[in-house]
């Protein structure tokens, strides 16, 4: 009699490739309260678990490096990150396919398997082509949250109109609570925005992030009160 096809997929030599492509999942969608916008990043660890028939040694520790690619792409821009070694989240599309597909051919070397580097050549492919629509897509579209928002989730927020010029929109916010100026700004200083200049006395707090394309969104607080900040960003 066939063994059950349940039993195949729980057995010792498969339970890796799910162990993996759960927590691959799981941390993909990180922030947990936000867009999976990381679900890309899970495509080369999916398709390595799915495809690996060398030695499962092999095939377990190639997965651990994929699945680190995405704690890195994701996680930790996710939990406000920011700097020269943070990628952003265009990154995700494109850049880690990339490195992706290395690691696997890579590791299809050291297991004595053919590199069929197609699915990950097509995957990269795939995410050049959603940057290019996402890019044309924003060209006159106001930024999205880019981590201000979620800043100032503590406090009553009310978003005014659209300010757009010839260098393109920008969004605004009304925050109002107690000592929301303060709030604000140490709420943004934990997401990774910082001064430009420590010693300017400006109001704009950027947050850069990007491993080879620099991505820079600026928040400037206006109008500020005992209670009322009005927060305008932009990316620069």
């Amino acid at each position: 009699m066939a063994e059950p096809v349940v039993s195949r997929v729980f057995s010792a030599e498969h339970r890796w490739r799910l162990a993996l492509g759960v927590l691959g999942l799981a941390v993909a969608v990180f922030p947990w309260d936000g867009p999976p916008v990381g679900l890309f990043g899970a495509v080369p660890l999916l398709l390595w678990c799915g495809s690996w028939t060398g030695p499962r040694r092999v095939g377990v520790i190639v997965g651990l490096v994929l699945l680190g690619l995405p704690v890195w792409f994701v996680v930790v821009p996710g939990l406000g990150f920011s700097g020269r070694w943070v990628p952003s989240a265009a990154e995700v599309l494109w850049l880690h396919p990339l490195l992706a597909a290395a690691v696997c051919a890579v590791g299809a070397k050291v297991g004595r398997q053919r590199v069929r580097g197609w699915r990950l050549t097509g995957v990269a492919a795939l995410g050049f082509l959603l940057l290019g629509f996402l890019w044309l897509a924003r060209l006159e579209s106001p930024p999205g949250d880019e981590g201000v928002l979620p800043a100032l989730a503590v406090l009553r927020v009310e978003e005014g109109e659209l300010l757009c010029g010839s260098g393109g929109c920008a969004r605004q916010a009304r925050a109002t609570g107690d000592h929301a100026p303060e709030a604000v700004r140490d709420r943004l200083a934990a997401r990774g925005f910082t001064h430009r200049d420590p010693l300017a006395a400006d109001a704009r707090l950027c947050r850069t992030t990007g491993l080879v394309v620099q991505h820079e969104v600026c928040a400037e607080l206006r109008d500020v009160s005992a209670d009322v900040v009005r927060v305008v960003w932009y990316l620069d």
